[in-house]
């Protein structure tokens, strides 16, 4: 409340001055062809005062309870009424001006003030230009809502599409670690001398896992040196049945990504690869080409097996599809007796 009369009073200076520029264009405009001081300045005085209802009426009630709610029919009637109302009012002071200040010497009255049709559109130029500016700043304030709304419900999104990102990372997260734990299991029950070499890149990769993945970007050659760290730790893992080709090409040191975003396809490939004639192949190409990422891996499988559509690969695709929308392709081919995934992506 006492901010709402705070506002009120800070208007009244405006206003005021508002109307008192009313007032001073009516004794400007009527004043020509007379010289009746008394008359001009009580004709502007009333006329200001009728025009201030009008505009006051259209501008706080009429505007915003009919036209802005598009209830057009009574807002031209409440028009309509108003239009009589200032015509009837500007004839009754035309006639007190003819009785009282020109003693019914209707010569001796100033040509324009003998005119109502010129009086009634001066008031209502008046009226119509206080409407305009109420229904601009309408406007503007919408606008502004508008827009304000529009910012918040962006910034919801976003919010929601973080806490959907973490939650996926958190689903990779778990396969990972609990892989690589089962890789240095045996050695370390076997004490065996790969055990030291073992437990260092698997520090490695924790690091990575519990630090670096909250950063929204790192640089390629560090996923790929996590990538390699990983291969490294399947590979005393299966020994030799295991067959590994990693081919990189224009690895650039200055092209970043969002963290553990390829990791988890070479994990997906030796958890569900199968070793045909007792090995297990799995091929990866990783290339950078002018704007372009561009990523495959291949491993043996079982015949008819289908692992398309497993919750790693559907939790890649929803990270995919929100870090790259429509900057991506992602092709999952289930061959006869292998696996492959092809991926492209748009810096």
């Amino acid at each position: 409340m006492q901010k709402e009369l705070i506002l009120v009073l800070k208007k009244i200076p405006i206003h005021f001055l508002c109307w008192m520029l009313v007032w001073f264009f009516f004794k400007s405009f009527f004043s020509v062809g007379s010289s009746n001081k008394a008359f001009l300045f009580w004709f502007s005085s009333l006329l200001s005062i009728v025009t201030l209802i009008t505009a006051y009426v259209f501008v706080y009630d009429l505007i915003p309870k009919y036209l802005l709610k598009k209830q057009y029919k009574k807002f031209v009637l409440y028009t309509i009424y108003s239009g009589v109302f200032v015509a009837t009012t500007i004839l009754m002071i035309e006639v007190v001006g003819f009785v009282f200040y020109f003693n019914l010497e209707f010569q001796k009255m100033p040509a324009l003030t003998t005119n109502p049709a010129v009086i009634l559109i001066c008031v209502f130029f008046i009226v119509v230009l206080a409407s305009g500016l109420k229904i601009l700043k309408h406007s503007y304030k919408s606008l502004d809502e508008k827009k304000t709304l529009e910012n918040k419900f962006l910034q919801t999104k976003l919010e929601l599409k973080e806490q959907e990102l973490k939650f996926l990372k958190m689903q990779i997260h778990p396969h990972f670690l609990f892989n690589s734990l089962n890789t240095i299991y045996g050695f370390a029950i076997t004490k065996a001398d790969e055990a030291p070499e073992m437990i260092l890149k698997l520090s490695n990769l924790l690091d990575y896992i519990l630090y670096q993945v909250e950063k929204p970007k790192v640089l390629l050659v560090e996923e790929v040196n996590h990538l390699e760290d990983y291969i490294a730790l399947e590979k005393m893992r299966f020994h030799d049945t295991l067959k590994v080709s990693f081919k990189k090409e224009n690895i650039n040191e200055e092209v970043q990504i969002p963290p553990m975003l390829l990791i988890p396809f070479v994990e997906n490939s030796f958890k569900h690869g199968f070793a045909a004639n007792g090995i297990l192949k799995v091929d990866i190409h990783l290339k950078i080409d002018a704007n372009y990422l561009f990523f495959e891996i291949e491993n043996s499988s079982k015949e008819k097996e289908d692992i398309s559509a497993g919750i790693g690969l559907e939790n890649i695709k929803k990270r995919l599809e929100m870090l790259y929308p429509k900057k991506h392709q992602l092709e999952i081919i289930a061959k006869k007796d292998a696996f492959k995934v092809s991926l492209k992506i748009e810096f």
